[in-house]
């Protein structure tokens, strides 16, 4: 089969499209045949060795949409055939999900959306995750105020839509040119990114803002942020959270019925074959991108 590798970090020239065998699944597993996977901003991380793994191949892709090929021993509830979705968690790995196959423990699966084909279900798995639980850890009551930062991207524009869903009134901030579309996804207020948001309960910071997102929380407020480790030391008696994804196909099934159900929709800017994995990642590393870019194998 064909998955995408590097050898050395670097740009996105140095990502290699090899061929390789076709993993076998293990008793828990399953193989998925990938006919959609996201490049998310993680790959690019990976890809210029932020998290490690020098002296060894190194795997892309995170989010997986296909087709049961093959389970494993001791699996229930999946048979060859299934539509799936599910996260192949972990930054450094010899294979990931920027493959012809895959394989996933059973727990990190779940039916794919059936309202939607697998090049958008493929958004579903990290970014929804994501969303979904930077908004449970804001542990705010219904009618309680909430600013999302990075509102028009992806993790941001899911987790307005299920802040929204869960009662809370939500501000986005985005660039100029976004309010139509956050507004279109929940927001009651819009600020543009360089504005002054008005005081709020809690932050959500995809946009990775840090101690200015902060500066935005009333005091015994919330701050909750997307990536571990760049947090800002909590003030003013603010609660400072950070979320951290996990495979959970309990939850991403529960995702996957808000698809269906119209709550959460998934975007998508553009997709790409595997073998133009390398023009993805230059696309998604030019920032901006309005939605999930995606490799078709």
């Amino acid at each position: 089969m064909r998955a995408v590798i590097v050898n050395g970090f670097g740009g996105p020239e140095v990502l290699e499209v090899v061929e390789t065998a076709v993993p076998e699944p293990a008793a828990g597993q399953l193989r998925v045949r990938v006919t959609a996977t996201a490049v998310n901003p993680v790959d690019t991380a990976v890809r210029a060795g932020i998290f490690g793994g020098a002296g060894q191949p190194v795997g892309f892709g995170w989010d997986v949409a296909g087709e049961v090929d093959a389970v494993g021993a001791e699996v229930t509830g999946f048979a060859a055939g299934d539509r799936v979705v599910g996260l192949h968690y972990g930054a450094v790995k010899p294979l990931g999900a920027h493959a012809e196959y895959v394989v996933l423990d059973a727990a990190a699966a779940a039916a794919a959306p059936a309202s939607v084909d697998d090049v958008r279900a493929s958004v579903l798995p990290l970014s929804g995750l994501t969303a979904a639980r930077a908004v449970a850890q804001l542990g705010l009551p219904a009618g309680s105020s909430v600013l999302v930062t990075g509102a028009a991207g992806v993790v941001g524009g899911l987790a307005v839509q299920l802040a929204a869903r869960a009662g809370l009134v939500v501000t986005a901030l985005a660039g100029a040119g976004d309010e139509e579309l956050v507004r279109s996804l929940g927001a009651a207020h819009f600020v543009p990114r360089d504005g002054e948001p008005d005081p709020v309960d809690g932050v959500l910071d995809t946009a990775v803002l840090g101690e200015r997102a902060l500066g935005y929380v009333k005091d015994g407020g919330v701050y909750v942020g997307v990536h571990p480790g760049a947090a800002p030391a909590a003030v003013r008696g603010i609660r400072v959270e950070e979320q951290e994804v996990a495979a959970d196909g309990a939850h991403l099934a529960e995702l996957a019925g808000l698809v269906d159900a119209g709550v959460l929709d998934l975007r998508v800017a553009r997709t790409y074959p595997l073998d133009a994995a390398a023009e993805a990642h230059a696309e998604q590393s030019k920032g901006g991108v309005r939605g999930r870019l995606v490799l078709v194998p």
